[in-house]
């Protein structure tokens, strides 16, 4: 299967999706599942055939240490 980012979540199959990041928000969350090339799969809760957005190991990476250091903090205000 062409794993690419736009691709319906759905295809990526039904298991192995978890929400690390839910929260107090009615149950709209992102959704990760960890690909068995290393790259991670991000997708909408509420729609699961919603595009797929596809990383790399290195860009999920980068983002998490990124929010843990506060570099996101701007996107809550």
């Amino acid at each position: 299967m062409d794993i690419h980012n736009g691709m319906p979540a759905g295809a990526l199959g039904a298991a192995g999706w978890r929400k690390p990041w839910s929260g107090s928000n009615g149950g709209a969350c992102l959704e990760a599942k960890q690909l068995a090339d290393g790259r991670v799969a991000l997708r909408q809760s509420t729609d699961p055939d919603s595009p797929a957005l596809i990383l790399q190991a290195h860009e999920i990476r980068a983002f998490i240490q990124g929010a843990k250091r506060g570099d996101a903090d701007f996107l809550l205000s």
